[in-house]
């Protein structure tokens, strides 16, 4: 009997054991991802407090008189408010659009139940965009729309509208088409039906599609840097205007990234719950 009981306690003792080290191996695991993930965007925004001596010492790396004159230099000497409403109005114009074009094909892709064509708006989500660039600036061209707001708008709904289409599918096929009849015989036609009563139960998808879509308007370079130029130039653009063939203005490239940065941080930080619900949702299909 004691030779059991002493056994049953070592075993107790060994998985105890195996669960600290697990626990450990896990903290220190996540600790090691944080710090390579959050370095780069700690070391932004202290950099964006140096001048460019203090940038390159590697003494003041976090001990150092902070000096603000790098966020008056991104508006003042760069005019970096006008990169800003630019970026605003494309984000804001072509995620409307995208909502207006993508929302209603999804719901007749999820009631029609094709499933080739929601595997070839995956591909087409996923196709690269440069692929694209060369047709678009030559077409933009002969239309005249390069350098507009109207030519950026509509290069990010050839990937806006995909992602909302393919994101929102698995919400309407989770929708009964019994809501979809019981609206109809109460008088709705399909129409009314999609906006007043299949629509607002998308509401976390909605949500989601609709913040993902701005960020990566905000966000994007590549198009802006074939298809834009000094009138329609956008924030990720504009931080090449701190690099010179002499010389790069650390300092203030750095107080600019933070500007960029800081609306998508807000947005991320108040909606995570609704990004994370709208996701994990839409992953399940019923």
């Amino acid at each position: 009997m004691n030779e059991i009981s002493t056994e049953l306690l070592r075993s107790h003792r060994r998985r105890r054991t195996r669960t600290i080290i697990g626990k450990v191996c896990f903290w220190v695991f996540l600790v090691i991802v944080l710090l390579f993930t959050l370095f780069p965007f700690i070391w932004m925004v202290l950099a964006a407090f140096k001048t460019n001596s203090q940038i390159t010492d590697p003494t003041q790396l976090f001990h150092f008189k902070p000096y603000f004159g790098n966020f008056r230099t991104v508006f003042e000497r760069y005019d970096f408010v006008k990169p800003i409403l630019n970026s605003f109005i494309v984000a804001v114009v072509s995620t409307a659009l995208g909502l207006v074009l993508g929302l209603p094909a999804a719901y007749a892709i999820a009631r029609s139940n094709r499933k080739r064509t929601e595997n070839t708006i995956l591909v087409v989500r996923f196709f690269p965009g440069i692929a694209f660039m060369l047709p678009w600036y030559i077409i933009f061209s002969r239309l005249g729309i390069t350098d507009t707001h109207i030519g950026l708008i509509l290069s990010h709904l050839l990937i806006n509208v995909p992602f909302i289409v393919w994101v929102m599918i698995p919400y309407f096929e989770g929708i009964s088409v019994e809501i979809d009849e019981a609206a109809k015989v109460d008088g709705c036609r399909t129409v009314t039906a999609f906006l007043k009563v299949i629509l607002p139960l998308t509401g976390p998808g909605l949500i989601t599609t609709s913040l993902l879509s701005i960020i990566f308007s905000w966000n994007n370079f590549l198009f802006s840097l074939i298809l834009a130029g000094g009138k329609a130039k956008t924030v990720p653009l504009a931080l090449l205007s701190f690099v010179s063939y002499a010389s790069v203005d650390w300092g203030a490239m750095m107080a600019a990234a933070v500007v960029i940065t800081l609306p998508i941080l807000v947005i991320a930080l108040l909606a995570q719950k609704y990004i994370i619900a709208g996701l994990t949702a839409g992953a399940v299909k019923g």
